[in-house]
This record gives C-alpha cells, sequence and structure tokens, in this order.
C-alpha cells in the first residue's frame, strides 16, 4: 500500500500514500465541509499527502468508480500553506501515477460551478463534461457559500489519462 515517498519541488516536502485512516479528517473538511460525505468516500480510497516536518499540509482522496475511470473526491490544503502551489505539486504528481499504472482510461472529478477550483482544474488539463443540477442543495445538510454565493450545481470535469483503455 505505502509507495516510496516523491519530493516536491520544494525543500523538506514529501508526497506520499496513505492509508485513509492515516488522512486528517480536519484538512478533509478544508475542501467537503460534511464529515458524513467524506465518510461516504474515504472508505477504500488511494490517498497521497504531503508532509512537512512529519505534519500533514496537503492531502488527495481517489476511489475507483467504475473498471476505467477513478474520481478526485477531495484535494484540500492546509490554510497556512494554501496559496503556494502544493495543490497543483500534489494533483500533478498523482495524475502522473495514475497515468503510469495505466489502470484507468479517465480521472473524474465534481466541482462548483464558480471559484478558484474551475480554473485550478482546467489549467491542470480537466475539461468540463457535465452539470448535476441542484447537487449542492440535495446533497448537503447547510447551504455552502463561497464568496457571498450560494453553491447548488455541481460541474462534473474529466481528463484523459489513458486514451488507449477501454470504456
Amino acid at each position: 500500500m505505502y509507495f516510496k515517498s516523491v519530493p516536491l519541488n520544494r525543500k523538506r516536502e514529501m508526497i506520499k500514500k496513505v492509508l485513509p485512516e492515516e488522512v486528517p479528517i480536519s484538512l478533509l473538511l478544508e475542501a467537503d465541509p460534511d464529515k458524513k460525505s467524506i465518510a461516504s468516500y474515504l472508505d477504500g480510497s488511494d490517498c497521497y499527502v504531503v508532509e512537512e516536518n512529519g505534519q500533514t499540509v496537503a492531502a488527495c482522496v481517489l476511489k475507483a468508480i467504475s473498471s476505467s475511470d477513478i474520481e478526485l473526491f477531495n484535494i484540500s490544503v492546509s490554510p497556512s500553506r494554501q496559496g503556494e502551489g502544493l495543490g497543483k505539486d500534489l494533483l500533478s504528481q498523482v495524475i502522473e501515477r495514475v497515468k503510469a499504472d495505466k489502470c484507468y482510461r479517465q480521472m473524474v472529478l465534481g466541482t462548483g460551478t464558480f471559484g478558484y477550483q474551475l480554473t485550478f482544474y482546467q489549467k491542470l488539463g480537466f475539461r468540463v463534461t457535465g452539470v448535476l443540477r441542484n447537487h449542492f442543495l440535495d446533497n448537503y445538510p447547510e447551504p455552502i457559500f463561497e464568496h457571498g454565493l450560494q453553491h447548488k450545481d455541481m460541474l462534473r470535469l474529466s481528463i484523459t489519462l489513458n486514451p488507449e483503455r477501454e470504456e
């Protein structure tokens, strides 16, 4: 289950694959405010973290949703470390690892319809593939606001990993 830790483009920080129970829930709550939602995808997931001085400062949670697709359910960075490129570096390396495994045709994810997250994913090569209307209204017990706007619909995005794989 463990892979060799790989250095990021920074001093002291390493990306490594860990067990789901090793990822701090407090960190995952930065990207998904509902503990029940996190519990629904965390078990059986592939989890990657960035550690610095023994502290987890970023995390990424993926899970196979079919024989050809893997979903990115959560990527989060400690608030004190946001804006430094940790999330970009982490997700870039995870995408490369998943591509190299040649197990999945594409990686998919869901995100809000506005905010910096959409730009973040598009810069990494993800493209919008659909809209789930009222997703945040129907699936979260409390409204989710960002910059004074309530999230209602979810965008589905994907990136092709191994186009030669069958669907």
